[in-house]
């Protein structure tokens, strides 16, 4: 755990340059906002998220409660380095020089044409989450297995290899919804790219409230209410990971697809 937060404080700088960069290079143009909520958007909902659950802990006068001290340590580590280290990262992200368009843009934006129910935003990112859902599907009865029923879990190696077809799985299915939409002339793809594989974040939530019913017997609200806040915050950490993963993977997707259009 010790280590985890050292690495989450310390990546502080490629936070902040990949976030800096990114939005340079959609020509974006609040770049003190996208600096501050790259900052501190995640941490003060994970921050606020554990500091509730930790009052009820504290009235139930369990010793698994978080020491009011170790809190402010916490915290001082966030703004005293984190902060700091995302704001050096976004500077030097937006002082990088960025490579030229493959393609000149209009600069009228072309009407989008009507679209198909099933080209739809909601209909293409509810489908495109339960790809990556299943390729994790069975490591994770195992994975919550050894966390919250007490289970040796071993098979590293192998969660490795789901791992990677995860990212796989990911790329793909963002890239090819992505593709759909841009053959009916819809170029709205960033936010539909993150949203399409995040979305398996709301499977895996789904599948942590049957797995509450079906495998576990946990009574008494406060248990429930750790096991659930544990959970949504797990399932929002992948949400925000295989967002990011298809997003990129449609990035590179884009680029690559344009760059390689012929203008004389």
């Amino acid at each position: 755990l010790t280590a985890t937060l050292l690495l989450f404080v310390l990546m502080g700088v490629p936070a902040g340059y990949t976030s800096a960069n990114t939005y340079k290079s959609l020509k974006g143009v609040e770049w003190k906002t996208a600096t501050i909520l790259t900052a501190f958007l995640y941490p003060s909902l994970i921050a606020l998220t554990f500091f509730v659950l930790n009052f009820f802990i504290w009235a139930q006068g369990s010793s698994g409660a978080i020491p009011f001290t170790t809190m402010i340590a916490l915290l001082l580590m966030w703004f005293c380095i984190s902060v700091p280290l995302v704001f050096v990262g976004a500077f030097f992200g937006f002082k990088a020089q960025l490579k030229d368009p493959p393609t000149r843009t209009n600069e009228i934006p072309r009407q989008i044409p009507e679209q198909a129910w099933y080209m739809g935003a909601a209909f293409n990112v509810l489908m495109g989450g339960i790809l990556p859902f299943g390729a994790i599907f069975i490591e994770l009865f195992f994975i919550m297995t050894s966390v919250w029923l007490q289970r040796f879990y071993y098979v590293f190696g192998f969660l490795a290899l789901v791992l990677l077809i995860l990212l796989i799985t990911c790329a793909e299915i963002s890239i090819v919804l992505c593709y759909f939409q841009l053959c009916n002339e819809d170029y709205h793809w960033w936010w539909r790219a993150f949203l399409t594989s995040g979305s398996s974040g709301l499977y895996l939530f789904a599948y942590s409230i049957m797995y509450f019913h079906t495998q576990l017997d946990i009574i008494g609200f406060v248990p429930t209410l750790i096991y659930f806040t544990y959970m949504l915050v797990f399932a929002t950490l992948f949400f925000l990971v295989t967002g990011t993963i298809g997003f990129y993977a449609c990035y590179l997707f884009v680029w690559t697809i344009y760059g390689a259009i012929k203008v004389d």
